[in-house]
């Protein structure tokens, strides 16, 4: 059985032998402690994924916080880690799924079909009495002779002036991840500039997910989502977020809702205000919908 969106604990506990595992966890705040997590407990097998290392490449003055890496480079890591054109990929974090969502959109864009997110993340799977191993894995034989051939999908991303533009049409819908409070720009821990892109509505992330940090069901995701287009088909809505990883949590739920199509404004907010030309809007968070 193939899996494109997410995956429960108990079809990984089957497939687990079958599939290359990635560890996804990381810390805004701390970069090197999702490491340091995986180090000390993680699913056998797995191998560790690091959002600023392997699912980003470096800031530049113009970029935001965590530009899209070169498909080569990427290209270079899945190998590496013994992914083949053919190989069922499953990620997972501790975080909602967020930076397990950024790898997902990542592969997805190299051509790579075959990947889902683990529902609950590494909680849920040591919640279910799911074995745990430490330190680094042992480097697969197969790794880097499987056949792999990236097949980049460049529809999938916007830059910065296509969003500008979109965002003054009607028929297009920029929908932004982050908390209400940022997007109202009443708070900002994170970035110098408070606010959204101008014509934007907000969806948090987590408006995905149950109470217990799962996925809601795929029809109950559909009809969120269908509200939030409003009659717009998803292919023109556009997905931000501060840097473009909590954005593909939303890409993913749409996709889980039978809903795909959608772009990634990868470089976010924070490259946004890295122009001092472009607009910026602030609101009462309490007149915002969500």
């Amino acid at each position: 059985m193939t899996f494109t969106t997410v995956i429960d604990v108990a079809s990984l506990r089957e497939l687990r032998a079958e599939s290359v595992v990635l560890d996804c966890r990381f810390d805004l705040a701390k970069p090197g402690a999702g490491l340091k997590a995986y180090l000390a407990a993680h699913i056998p097998g797995a191998r560790y994924a690091d959002l600023n290392r392997d699912l980003a490449s470096p800031v530049t003055a113009d970029s935001g916080r965590h530009p899209l890496p070169s498909p080569a480079a990427l290209t270079r890591f899945l190998v590496s880690l013994g992914i083949g054109d053919e190989t069922q990929v499953i990620v997972y974090d501790d975080a909602n799924g967020s930076f397990a969502a950024r790898a997902w959109w990542l592969l997805n864009w190299l051509g790579l079909s075959r990947v889902a997110v683990l529902d609950g993340g590494f909680k849920a799977w040591v919640a279910s009495g799911g074995a745990v191993e430490s330190g680094e894995p042992v480097t697969p034989a197969a790794a880097g002779a499987k056949r792999f051939t990236a097949r980049l999908r460049p529809e999938m991303v916007l830059t910065a002036a296509e969003v500008l533009r979109a965002a003054a049409d009607p028929r297009r819908l920029l929908v932004d991840a982050r908390a209400p409070e940022r997007f109202a720009g009443s708070v900002e821990p994170i970035d110098p500039v408070a606010g959204h892109v101008p014509g934007a509505v907000n969806h948090p992330f987590t408006s995905n997910l149950t109470s217990e940090s799962r996925f809601l069901p795929a029809a109950e995701l559909r009809r969120l989502w269908l509200e939030r287009l409003a009659g717009r088909a998803p292919h023109d809505m556009i997905a931000m977020c501060g840097s473009g990883v909590t954005a593909c949590h939303n890409l993913l739920a749409m996709s889980l809702a039978g809903l795909p199509g959608a772009k990634l404004y990868a470089g976010s907010w924070s490259e946004w205000i890295r122009d001092p030309r472009r607009p910026v809007a602030r609101t009462d968070p309490s007149q915002e919908p969500v």
